[in-house]
C-alpha cells in the first residue's frame, strides 16, 4: 500500500546477495541483484510517471472498483512525455542487460552469473510490459487485482 516502502523491503538481503557473489551461491546472488535492479527501474519509473502517487487509492479500493481506477492511472501514461521516458528506461534496460550478457560470455568463472543476471533484469520489461497491457486492455484480469 506505500509504494515508498517497496524497494527498501525488498532491499534488506542486499548485503547478504552481495557476499553471495563470491560464494558458491554467485548465481542466486547475481538473479536477486538483477531482479532488485529491476525493482529499483519500475519503482523509479512509478514515481516519475505519477503511478505511484495513486497505488495507495488502487491497492485499498474495494475489487469492483479497484480495476476501474488501475484502467484510468494507466490511460494517464499514454501521453508523449510519459512514453518517452518509459521507453528511455526500457532501452536503458535493454543495453544494460546486453552488456551483462556479453560480459557472461567473456568471463569463464562468473559468466553465468552474469548470463542469469542479464536474463533477470531483461524479465523486469515482460513483467512491466504485460501488466501495463494487461490494466489498459482489460483492467480486471490485471495481476494486481
Amino acid at each position: 500500500m506505500h509504494p515508498v516502502l517497496h524497494l527498501p523491503v525488498e532491499a534488506v538481503a542486499m548485503p547478504l546477495a552481495c557476499v553471495g557473489l563470491s560464494t558458491k551461491w554467485r548465481i542466486g546472488a547475481g538473479f536477486y541483484l538483477a531482479c532488485l535492479l529491476g525493482t529499483a527501474f519500475t519503482d523509479l519509473m512509478m514515481l516519475l510517471t505519477g503511478v505511484m502517487s495513486t497505488w495507495p487509492q488502487v491497492v485499498s479500493a474495494p475489487i469492483d472498483q479497484a480495476a476501474q481506477i488501475l484502467n484510468q492511472t494507466s490511460l494517464r501514461l499514454l501521453n508523449i512525455p510519459i512514453l518517452v521516458c518509459i521507453s528511455l528506461a526500457a532501452v536503458l534496460i535493454i543495453f544494460l542487460s546486453d552488456q551483462m550478457n556479453q560480459r557472461g560470455k567473456i568471463i569463464s568463472l562468473s559468466g553465468s552469473t552474469w548470463l542469469v543476471a542479464g536474463t533477470a533484469l531483461t524479465t523486469t520489461l515482460w513483467v512491466d510490459g504485460l501488466f501495463l497491457i494487461t490494466a489498459l486492455i482489460q483492467p480486471k484480469l490485471s495481476g494486481l487485482i
